[in-house]
């Protein structure tokens, strides 16, 4: 029997392998799984295939073909960009088993167009197309969907290893418990809540429920993206802006807004004015290739009646946090599972720090990893749940959550002044973006006092208790980010820290963190950060 939301609700599963999280990574971990004989139920906040930032508009992929000079290339192109702390075994395994699963999918059917040799083009996926095709294939490989099923804590058993998870059906009101073998977090990175285009389901909710199992966080300092967007949007599709001018409202043009540190230059600008775009290098014959390319980046010029090409329009950052940074759970060797038995993570749920460093973007290396790191925690997870074998199904389980599920508690929290609470510190460009250990540790003294207040509180209903945990999980995440970026005495990557604003060879190292209510971080030397470490 298959259980789904859209059919009849079963309350209570067993599985050999639970997904949480219906993204690129999810999928690919859940098909990964079932096609290595797992039993597998996936559950999804939303509704699996259209929701997370990567259904909502196109992706690049990091798709290079096996040729070593152009691998090599590949590989190098990046490293600076990430502060030289990306990992060339894991580099090329992901190159090489992204070349592997894109050309899948192209055998599943996905329509890639053809370059102007009449060669398939495999270097980009438009997200619905993309999420449509793997939820398909995840059903025919016999997965169980639970669609807007947020998972609100794990289960352990009196080994703490992780056996499950509970959660909340949102159309019926009924709580879900799945028992399994083993566990792949691939909720997605944090965004805060900040209308990034596809990000508003990703709150850090797997982030808090690993650790609440006691699993470690990695790069949590490399968390301050921001991407371009019309101020009246939530797109943060960035690649046209290649071809814009940035101006003052009076049109004079910005300088330095267009280079290579262009983004630094418009964050400054930004605390003191309104900074302005117009897309005027574009030539009249790619107008048409790019509308094509991207439809969604102008739907919103469309309904406000502003032609980009010729129209000055105002431009805003909008924090992306661990979407497109790389900092994420911890993973401690190439099975992709973290420091807790049973526990797995992919996508931006897990660190990208081992094939990007300090430093990634929209799609490209985030995409190729998704792809790879759900494909590895599902296999890896198929292939524990089965060593297991019947204990899985006989050994007791109880619920770990802890935030919002104090039943002794008699202070109801005010989730949503406790989220823009939150969004208070971590959203301005002058706190997070340009970082200075005054404005961190004030931060994290308002953080860490938001933190007692959520810790002691309870949620009130299932409605409450959702929205809840995930003002809980984007508290944490802050305060992983800051402590974290306290630590790097240093600029690296995306960590810009104006005490500190060279980058220094003595700390070229990953930083792990952890805790809930008392936060550590501790430096991971290089040696230790490698294919097949356990350390």
């Amino acid at each position: 029997m298959k259980h789904s939301s859209t059919g009849d609700f079963d309350p209570n599963i067993q599985a050999d392998v639970l997904v949480i999280g219906g993204g690129p990574a999810g999928t690919w971990a859940a098909w990964s799984a079932a096609t290595s004989g797992g039993n597998v139920v996936l559950v999804d906040k939303g509704y699996c295939g259209t929701s997370g930032c990567a259904a909502a508009s196109g992706n690049g992929v990091w798709y290079v073909p096996p040729d070593p000079e152009a691998r090599e290339a590949a590989m190098a192109s990046r490293e600076a960009l990430g502060g030289y702390l990306s990992n060339r075994d894991w580099m090329k395994r992901v190159l090489d088993r992204t070349y592997t699963n894109v050309n899948l999918l192209a055998d599943w059917g996905y329509p890639f167009p053809t370059d102007d040799e009449g060669k398939p083009y495999r270097r980009s996926l438009q997200g619905p197309e993309y999420m449509r095709l793997m939820r398909k294939q995840v059903k025919r490989a016999g997965v169980t969907i639970l669609d807007h099923s947020p998972a609100l804590q794990l289960l352990v058993d009196s080994e703490g290893t992780v056996a499950g998870a509970t959660g909340v059906h949102r159309q019926s009101g009924k709580t879900w418990m799945v028992r399994a073998g083993a566990v792949i977090i691939a909720t997605g990175g944090c965004a805060f809540l900040s209308k990034a285009l596809g990000c508003n389901v990703l709150t850090g909710d797997g982030y808090l429920m690993a650790a609440e199992a006691g699993a470690q966080m990695s790069g949590m300092e490399f968390s301050n993206a921001y991407a371009i967007a019309p101020a009246f949007s939530s797109v943060t599709k960035t690649l046209f802006y290649n071809w814009a001018t940035f101006t003052y409202e009076d049109g004079t043009p910005i300088p330095g807004a267009g280079s290579q540190r262009g983004r630094s230059v418009i964050a400054q600008t930004l605390l003191t004015q309104p900074v302005y775009a117009i897309l005027d290098k574009a030539e009249e014959d790619m107008r048409a290739a790019m509308r094509k390319a991207q439809p969604n980046f102008f739907l919103p010029f469309d309904r406000a009646g502003i032609d980009p090409f010729t129209q000055h329009f105002p431009v805003t950052l909008r924090l992306e946090g661990t979407v497109r940074g790389t900092g994420g759970i911890r993973i401690i060797d190439n099975t992709c599972a973290t420091s807790v038995a049973g526990l797995y993570a992919a996508g931006d749920a897990a660190t990208r720090e081992l094939v990007c460093g300090g430093f990634t973007g929209g799609g490209s290396h985030n995409a190729a990893w998704a792809l790879s790191s759900g494909y590895w925690a599902g296999q890896s997870a198929a292939s524990y749940a089965k060593q297991l074998g019947e204990r899985a199904k006989v050994r007791d389980t109880e619920p770990i959550g802890e935030i919002a599920f104090n039943p002794t508690s008699k202070h109801t929290l005010n989730v949503e002044e406790a989220i823009r609470a939150t969004q208070a510190e971590v959203f301005p460009y002058d706190r997070n973006y340009f970082r200075t250990e005054k404005g961190l540790t004030e931060s994290l003294h308002n953080l860490d006092d938001l933190w007692k207040e959520i810790r002691t509180s309870l949620a009130v209903n299932d409605r409450n208790l959702i929205r809840a945990r995930e003002a809980a999980a984007m508290v944490a995440t802050a305060r992983w980010m800051y402590n974290s970026a306290l630590a790097r005495k240093e600029t690296r990557g995306m960590h810009k820290h104006l005490d500190y604003p060279q980058q220094d060879t003595n700390q070229q190292r990953s930083l792990v963190s952890g805790g809930l209510d008392k936060v550590w971080v501790k430096g991971l030397e290089a040696e230790n950060w490698g294919l097949g470490s356990k350390n």
